[in-house]
């Protein structure tokens, strides 16, 4: 009876009821919200349901991202090697080529005012990068910290692992990707402040066509110069092109169909369950969870509003040809901010369409963001 009760027992202390924090009832208890959230409500349930997991089976079951050095036999937790793959930076570039490869850069080449408004909204970030210096981040930790001003997940993860800052790795890419599956909630109060009713009635003329050959040459056009500018940025701004030109130059059919679909849906899941991972309550409950978290939504809120500013003077400028709500897409968040313009605009006028304006401004802040993080790279002489 004796060996019975000490098998008992030891299998009780197996269980993770005797290993677990107050921190990992609080993390698993976070992952059950983004769950709801992402099950219930449909905020962006592709990136939340895997971080969420991720985030679910660490703050369990620590080991499933333990390197080969903290076991006993050498060998890794499984969420460890995908990490390891977010690390390299190639997870977040194979998110850029699936990206590019669903996204049409027509309306952007249409009116390419729109890369200005996708530049106005990387305001955030920089003004963020000052206000993390102030609240006491090194140079590079601040740098990695402000680019969650561009709601860009894959960015945000591909700058703190150039920067050196996988430390802070974790609690970035879960603010970057919170904050992108908040969008609905975030920006529009934020969009009705700064805009009158009349603004956000404004009607926008139809784009123009564009040809085959400026959607075949964009991409080409683009990596050479942004490139050449900033060789860091290649990694991502290469393969957000290599994808749209696999989309647009119609002789790849089955490469476009693989970056958008299989390869992207794989690498969300690798992506998302391992950023989740990183999420284990020793690592995450402290005070410089809670800056970041701060820091990331004052980077993208002030980003949103930067957006909306430049739109009502561009709006001022042209005679009210330009709906200011479409300057709110410039944070990199496709399509769900241009969406979110839309949205916004039909609450003033069930007839307004402004998706494919604010498509343009969108995509711009993709490559807006990739930008930005290649001059952080370029300062720091990565």
């Amino acid at each position: 009876m004796s060996y019975v009760g000490e098998t008992l027992l030891n299998l009780l202390h197996q269980t993770a009821f005797f290993n677990l924090t107050w921190g990992n009832y609080v993390m698993i208890a976070v992952a059950c919200l983004f769950l709801y959230l992402a099950i219930k409500k449909g905020f962006e349930p592709l990136l939340l349901v895997p971080i969420a997991f991720g985030m679910l089976l660490v703050n369990i079951y620590p080991d499933i991202i333990a390197s080969p050095e903290q076991t006993s036999n050498g060998v890794g937790g499984l969420l460890y090697y995908f990490y390891t793959l977010d690390e390299w930076s190639i997870l977040p570039s194979l998110i850029f080529m699936g990206v590019g490869a669903m996204t049409d850069f027509g309306p952007l080449i249409a009116n390419p005012v729109s890369f200005l408004m996708g530049a106005a909204a990387q305001f955030g970030i920089f003004s963020a990068y000052f206000l993390a210096i102030l609240l006491g981040f090194n140079d590079k930790a601040a740098a990695a910290v402000s680019i969650i001003g561009g709601a860009d997940g894959p960015t945000s993860i591909f700058l703190a692992g150039k920067l050196g800052q996988t430390g802070l790795m974790g609690p970035i890419a879960v603010a970057a990707y919170s904050y992108m599956a908040l969008v609905p909630i975030i920006q529009p109060p934020i969009m009705k402040l700064f805009t009158t009713k009349k603004e956000r009635a404004i009607k926008m003329a139809n784009l123009r066509p564009v040809s085959k050959l400026e959607k075949i040459l964009f991409p080409i056009v683009v990596t050479i110069v942004v490139c050449v500018l900033l060789p860091t940025t290649a990694p991502l701004v290469g393969m957000l092109m290599l994808g749209n030109l696999f989309r647009e130059s119609g002789v790849v059919r089955q490469l476009q169909e693989t970056a958008s679909n299989a390869l992207m849906y794989i690498v969300v899941i690798l992506l998302g369950t391992s950023v989740g991972a990183t999420t284990s309550a020793e690592s995450f409950i402290n005070v410089s969870t809670i800056k970041i978290v701060i820091l990331g939504l004052v980077a993208f809120m002030v980003g949103t509003a930067a957006g909306v500013l430049f739109g009502k003077l561009l709006c001022h400028i042209t005679h009210g040809k330009i709906n200011p709500l479409i300057g709110s897409a410039g944070v990199s968040a496709v399509p769900m901010a241009a969406r979110v313009s839309q949205k916004v605009g039909a609450e003033e006028d069930p007839t307004n369409f402004l998706l494919m304006h604010a498509m343009g401004p969108n995509v711009a802040g993709v490559i807006g963001t990739a930008v930005a993080a290649g001059c952080f790279m370029a300062i720091f002489g990565i």
